[in-house]
């Protein structure tokens, strides 16, 4: 059916039958070359001189114009010129025609009716050759355009192997391989055969005759198509295992860019799996960007001179150019940085758009490499969305991507931030989708309510892969920020809107932000102490573990606030152990001996703490006692006043059974009761009101009513006059 491997004298040989009477005409032997000329060995002389580049032809006029419109027409156009030099001779130049010297020079044995010997490497070249020349159906029947044609339809785009090498052999012959549908027609023959059954491939060792050694591991080349069951027990199914999924990954990956490009797109529209188009990719790039599917080296600053894709590979491709400070510029504008750049964006554009098609790893090397070769600004925020589709598969080498520019941080912070952005909307976006179906799906119409809504079990199990993947987000974002913390360019607003991009429900545990705040403030020793606060605040000190607050209290870089709340909270931590294990205790004698075992008790706790943790909170416990205490004073100094004050008002205040008669009568009396009266209830409010400023304010700071300040103003100067 699809069989490849015949000898390429049995199907390549054009013979051109001799009993025309014009080609009798001339007698020919075939061509010698001399230097950079080819003779026709013929006892009559050449009368046309053919140059095609560097190399000249010297040939005859009637059997190049039999054949080829063009060679008449350009032979009739040279006549007069070469008139005057020599008549007998005319002179053409070809220096566009497509596939070169050795193109022309089977046409021209064509044209002298001999053998040609079409092969896959050169029937491309020599198909666009006799399109240029002309040679159709029109000057002679089962001309050089019929019999090139015949070949590349039943023999080659039969082949696997031949497809290959025709499409390779395309990359010099734009626009002309274009135009006459060999790319098309390959890169489908291509495709349709990656995409059948793999049982039908018989392998052979036939890689090497194309000039690639073959594959390690019984290292198949290329393949060889079955005609579908025969009785060969070289092609029998059984006698020879299933091929692999990426069988043509090798093979594919010798093209060109453009040529892949167009591979790929006719393996995806034939439906090939996802998973297996991201491989060929992976595997595309691995050959043609050196390095990039390598780990990057953990080096400190991100100099691109030490990067692994930097360096010249012998394996061959593309190399990259960028090599040291103050050459980026000129090396992404220079010729091979161009061709990597068409690289890396053709690479971005075909990349399938489900979600596991390429793993995270390769996603982030391909943004740096990107990045780096200023690719196009729509492609480079289109892979930045990937990577936030897939963010917790990432790991910190790869998210170590170096700015550049002007920025002043040694890595880019910015971008970081751009992905764990992308993560949070697509999580987002997968959370809406997983709860509710939208219109368009069918489930939306259905009758049964089961059907409009997604079941329970579902929906738990998306919340919690949600939040599974936040929190590897969280340990990712927490080791990058206590790497980039060491930079001490990097500013506090940037750390502090990092550290505060995932939610709070992301991170059970801020061990890893306390690491990430402890070596920035180690990095920043000038930091004010409000400063200090700031960055504090990004972290909850009620989800740091026992190791990490047993740090924090001796760590002296952290504001005093910050270490108090640290031990309030391993305080709390304790109370709320043991009010469980009391809790335990009452339920039963059986439920006592199961919570004995596993709750430790107050004094198996505060053995196990630090003597310098029991030092410090027994201090701070110390504080709040005599605060209570300073409180419970206050308190009862106030309510004496109160008391005194009722009472003197009850004593200013007349009685209101006495009329105005016994007013006037008693007015004597009451001008010497009066003054000690007065005089002995000021000095009882004179006592009283020897406190100090703050505890007349009251318990906590509180500042009196403007009635208040009153009484006081006017309490003292009454005080003075008596």
């Amino acid at each position: 059916m699809w069989e490849s491997e015949s000898d390429a004298g049995e199907r390549g040989l054009v013979p051109v039958p001799g009993g025309s009477d014009r080609h009798d005409a001339v007698k020919s032997d075939g061509f010698v070359r001399r230097d950079q000329s080819w003779y026709v060995n013929s006892d009559i002389p050449s009368d046309l001189l053919v140059k095609v580049g560097d190399v000249s032809f010297n040939l005859h006029k009637y059997p190049m114009i039999s054949r080829s419109g063009k060679m008449g027409r350009v032979i009739y156009e040279s006549a007069s010129p070469a008139a005057a030099v020599d008549p007998d001779t005319s002179v053409a130049d070809l220096d566009d025609l497509p596939g070169g010297a050795d193109s022309f020079e089977l046409a021209a044995r064509f044209c002298y009716g001999m053998a040609v010997d079409l092969t896959a490497s050169n029937i491309s070249g020599l198909r666009c050759a006799a399109e240029y020349l002309e040679m159709t159906e029109d000057l002679e029947e089962g001309n050089l355009i019929f019999k090139t044609e015949a070949f590349l339809s039943y023999v080659v785009l039969s082949s696997w192997r031949d497809s290959i090498v025709v499409l390779k052999s395309c990359e010099g012959l734009s626009p002309w391989a274009e135009n006459l549908q060999i790319v098309r027609r390959c890169s489908e023959s291509i495709a349709w055969k990656a995409c059948a059954n793999p049982r039908g491939v018989r392998w052979a060792y036939t890689g090497a005759s194309s000039g690639r050694p073959p594959r390690s591991g019984g290292g198949t080349a290329s393949p060889r198509w079955n005609v579908g069951g025969g009785d060969s027990k070289e092609s029998s199914p059984s006698r020879q295992a299933v091929p692999p999924a990426d069988w043509w990954f090798e093979d594919v990956s010798v093209l060109r860019i453009d040529h892949f490009v167009r591979v790929v797109t006719a393996i995806k529209v034939k439906g090939m799996r996802f998973d297996l188009i991201g491989a060929s990719i992976t595997h595309y790039a691995s050959k043609w960007l050196p390095g990039l599917t390598k780990d990057v080296a953990n080096g400190g600053g991100g100099g691109v001179a030490d990067e692994p894709w930097a360096q010249v590979s012998a394996g061959g491709g593309l190399h990259m150019i960028i090599a040291g400070a103050g050459g980026k510029d000129d090396a992404a504008t220079s010729a091979p940085a161009r061709e990597q750049r068409m690289v890396v964006e053709s690479l971005i554009s075909i990349i399938p758009p489900q979600r596991d098609s390429v793993s995270c790893g390769f996603l982030l090397r391909l943004l740096r490499l990107a990045i780096m070769l200023k690719a196009a600004p729509a492609l480079v925020t289109e892979l930045e969305k990937r990577v936030g589709m897939q963010l917790e598969q990432a790991a910190l080498p790869d998210l170590l991507i170096p700015s550049v520019g002007r920025a002043d941080t040694a890595y880019d912070v910015d971008l970081v931030q751009r992905l764990v952005e992308h993560f949070l909307v697509q999580e987002q976006t997968d959370q809406v989708s997983s709860s509710s179906p939208g219109r368009g799906d069918p489930e939306y119409y259905s009758s049964a309510a089961s059907a409009r809504m997604p079941p329970a079990g579902a929906a738990s199990a998306s919340a919690s892969s949600g939040l599974n993947a936040k929190a590897r987000v969280a340990r990712l974002l927490d080791s990058y920020l206590s790497e980039v913390s060491r930079d001490r360019n990097l500013s506090l607003t940037k750390f502090q809107v990092l550290a505060e991009s995932l939610p709070e429900s992301a991170r059970a545990c801020d061990d890893g932000l306390y690491r990430a705040v402890d070596s920035y403030l180690k990095a920043h020793p000038t930091l004010t102490e409000h400063e200090r606060k700031r960055l504090c605040r990004v972290m909850d000190c009620q989800k740091l573990s026992f190791d990490a607050c047993m740090h924090a209290a001796q760590n002296e870089r952290l504001p005093l606030r910050v270490v108090v709340q640290v031990l309030f909270s391993e305080q709390v931590k304790i109370s709320n152990a043991l009010a469980g294990s009391s809790a335990l205790k009452a339920g039963g004698a059986d439920g006592a001996l199961a919570s004995s075992s596993s709750v430790p008790t107050r004094r198996q706790l505060l053995d196990a703490t630090p003597q310098s943790f029991q030092e410090g909170w027994a201090a701070a416990k110390k504080d709040i006692n005599t605060l209570k205490f300073e409180l419970e004073s206050m308190k009862a100094k106030y309510l004496e006043l109160q008391h005194d004050m009722d009472a003197l008002q009850k004593q200013v205040e007349p009685s209101p059974a006495a009329g105005p008669g016994a007013k006037m009568g008693g007015g004597k009396a009451q001008q010497q009761q009066g003054p000690s009266a007065w005089s002995n209830g000021w000095k009882k409010l004179g006592r009283l009101t020897k406190m100090t400023g703050g505890e007349a304010a009251g318990p906590g700071g509180h500042v009196g009513a403007p009635g208040e300040a009153a009484r006081k103003a006017q309490r003292r100067w009454r005080n003075s006059i008596s």
